[in-house]
């Protein structure tokens, strides 16, 4: 998976439809969810389209797996996962997701619909870091 650094840096010299590409290549390059991770407790709460992430913990590291049933709303979570990943859960779980977002201006750039769910999935991949850095 790319670095936020390596995506903003893409995002920022494209305009319009070719962010949207950009959004759903991501969710693309997303390592595969097996089914069996598409349940109640995966699922992100508030999201126009049905989306799913799940933490591992691999020595300290965590790494999510995502997925999602909308192109658009797979890349944003790839985005969101891209900021975190591989990361120690105690880092993940301090960290200003949000901030580190906002240079991708989604409110502006996609519609609210899109967008809602975006702060559902930060607070749930902190939850899951906050978890798994007290255990």
């Amino acid at each position: 998976m790319r670095t936020l650094d390596d995506i903003r840096e893409e995002y920022e010299f494209l305009e319009g439809d070719e962010r949207y590409r950009l959004l759903i290549e991501l969710g693309r390059e997303l390592d595969p969810m097996p089914d069996a991770l598409k349940t109640d407790a995966t699922l992100v709460r508030g999201c126009s389209a049905s989306v799913w992430v799940y933490p591992t913990d691999d020595s300290g590291q965590l790494h999510f797996l995502a997925d999602s049933n909308a192109a658009i709303t797979k890349g944003i979570v790839a985005l969101v996962i891209a900021a975190v990943q591989d990361r120690p859960a105690g880092e993940v779980a301090k960290m200003d997701i949000a901030d580190m977002l906002e240079p991708f201006d989604l409110k502006n750039q996609l519609s609210s619909n899109r967008t809602q769910g975006v702060p559902n999935m930060i607070a749930l991949v902190r939850e899951h870091a906050a978890r798994i850095s007290a255990q």
